[in-house]
Protein backbone atom coordinates (compact mmCIF):
# COMPACT_ATOMS: atom_id res chain seq x y z
CA UNK A 1 0.00 0.00 0.00
CA UNK A 2 1.45 3.32 -1.06
CA UNK A 3 0.19 6.83 -1.43
CA UNK A 4 1.95 9.56 -3.32
CA UNK A 5 1.23 13.26 -3.24
CA UNK A 6 2.45 15.39 -6.11
CA UNK A 7 1.85 18.70 -7.80
CA UNK A 8 3.43 21.01 -5.29
CA UNK A 9 5.78 23.79 -6.19
CA UNK A 10 6.21 27.52 -6.04
CA UNK A 11 3.18 29.73 -6.50
CA UNK A 12 2.70 33.44 -6.21
CA UNK A 13 0.23 34.91 -3.74
CA UNK A 14 -3.19 34.75 -5.31
CA UNK A 15 -2.10 31.91 -7.57
CA UNK A 16 -3.28 28.33 -7.86
CA UNK A 17 -1.91 24.83 -7.66
CA UNK A 18 -3.52 21.45 -8.09
CA UNK A 19 -2.21 18.62 -5.95
CA UNK A 20 -2.71 14.98 -6.85
CA UNK A 21 -2.83 11.94 -4.63
CA UNK A 22 -2.29 8.61 -6.33
CA UNK A 23 -2.16 5.14 -4.88
CA UNK A 24 -0.78 1.70 -5.51
CA UNK A 25 -1.85 -1.50 -3.88
CA UNK A 26 -5.43 -0.41 -3.36
CA UNK A 27 -8.20 1.60 -4.97
CA UNK A 28 -8.65 5.11 -3.68
CA UNK A 29 -12.33 4.75 -4.47
CA UNK A 30 -12.67 2.20 -1.67
CA UNK A 31 -11.61 4.63 1.03
CA UNK A 32 -12.17 8.06 2.43
CA UNK A 33 -9.16 10.25 1.71
CA UNK A 34 -7.90 13.38 3.41
CA UNK A 35 -5.39 16.10 2.73
CA UNK A 36 -3.31 17.48 5.57
CA UNK A 37 -0.46 19.92 5.71
CA UNK A 38 2.44 20.66 7.97
CA UNK A 39 4.33 23.93 8.08
CA UNK A 40 7.78 24.19 9.65
CA UNK A 41 7.57 24.13 13.41
CA UNK A 42 3.86 23.38 13.40
CA UNK A 43 1.77 20.31 13.86
CA UNK A 44 0.11 18.54 10.98
CA UNK A 45 -3.32 20.01 10.36
CA UNK A 46 -6.27 19.01 8.26
CA UNK A 47 -7.10 20.69 4.98
CA UNK A 48 -9.91 18.78 3.28
CA UNK A 49 -11.33 15.30 3.01
CA UNK A 50 -13.70 13.36 0.84
CA UNK A 51 -15.91 10.43 1.72
CA UNK A 52 -15.54 7.01 0.20
CA UNK A 53 -18.52 7.61 -2.07
CA UNK A 54 -17.28 11.04 -3.05
CA UNK A 55 -20.67 12.48 -2.18
CA UNK A 56 -19.53 14.38 0.89
CA UNK A 57 -16.56 16.57 1.60
CA UNK A 58 -15.28 18.51 4.55
CA UNK A 59 -12.96 21.49 4.75
CA UNK A 60 -11.15 23.30 7.48
CA UNK A 61 -12.34 26.90 7.76
CA UNK A 62 -9.27 28.39 6.11
CA UNK A 63 -9.74 26.16 3.08
CA UNK A 64 -13.43 26.79 2.52
CA UNK A 65 -14.11 28.72 -0.65
CA UNK A 66 -10.50 28.46 -1.82
CA UNK A 67 -9.72 24.74 -1.97
CA UNK A 68 -11.67 21.95 -3.63
CA UNK A 69 -11.14 18.23 -3.13
CA UNK A 70 -12.36 15.83 -5.78
CA UNK A 71 -12.19 12.21 -6.86
CA UNK A 72 -11.18 10.69 -10.16
CA UNK A 73 -11.81 7.00 -9.71
CA UNK A 74 -11.03 6.22 -13.34
CA UNK A 75 -7.46 7.35 -12.74
CA UNK A 76 -7.31 6.24 -9.11
CA UNK A 77 -6.56 9.79 -8.01
CA UNK A 78 -7.70 12.43 -5.58
CA UNK A 79 -7.13 16.08 -6.36
CA UNK A 80 -6.84 19.19 -4.25
CA UNK A 81 -7.40 22.34 -6.26
CA UNK A 82 -6.00 25.28 -4.34
CA UNK A 83 -6.87 28.80 -5.41
CA UNK A 84 -6.15 32.23 -4.02
CA UNK A 85 -3.04 30.96 -2.31
CA UNK A 86 -1.36 32.98 0.39
CA UNK A 87 2.07 32.68 2.05
CA UNK A 88 0.28 31.11 5.03
CA UNK A 89 -0.49 28.11 2.82
CA UNK A 90 3.19 27.27 2.58
CA UNK A 91 3.64 23.76 3.94
CA UNK A 92 4.25 20.17 3.03
CA UNK A 93 0.96 18.66 1.92
CA UNK A 94 0.14 15.03 2.60
CA UNK A 95 -2.67 12.76 1.54
CA UNK A 96 -3.83 10.03 3.84
CA UNK A 97 -6.10 7.02 3.66
CA UNK A 98 -8.82 6.74 6.25
CA UNK A 99 -9.38 3.47 8.03
CA UNK A 100 -12.15 1.43 6.40
CA UNK A 101 -14.53 2.05 9.26
CA UNK A 102 -14.61 5.74 8.34
CA UNK A 103 -16.50 5.92 5.07
CA UNK A 104 -18.04 9.32 5.62
CA UNK A 105 -16.40 12.73 5.76
CA UNK A 106 -17.27 13.37 9.39
CA UNK A 107 -14.42 13.57 11.92
CA UNK A 108 -12.00 13.44 9.02
CA UNK A 109 -9.49 15.81 10.60
CA UNK A 110 -8.71 13.34 13.34
CA UNK A 111 -5.32 11.90 12.44
CA UNK A 112 -6.04 8.70 14.36
CA UNK A 113 -8.68 7.79 11.76
CA UNK A 114 -5.98 7.38 9.09
CA UNK A 115 -3.90 4.29 8.50
CA UNK A 116 -1.60 5.23 5.62
CA UNK A 117 0.13 8.41 4.58
CA UNK A 118 1.95 9.34 1.44
CA UNK A 119 5.15 11.27 1.24
CA UNK A 120 4.29 14.90 1.07
CA UNK A 121 4.66 17.50 -1.60
CA UNK A 122 6.07 20.93 -0.83
CA UNK A 123 3.93 23.96 -1.54
CA UNK A 124 5.62 27.32 -1.30
CA UNK A 125 3.69 30.53 -1.79
CA UNK A 126 5.93 33.51 -2.23
CA UNK A 127 6.41 36.51 -4.46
Amino acid sequence: VQLQASGGGLAQPGGSLRLSCTASGFLLGDYGIGWFRQAPGKEREGVACISRSGLSTNYEDYAKGRFTISRDNANNAIYLQMNTLSPEDTAVYYCGRRRQAYALASRCFSISTYDYWGQGTQVTVSS
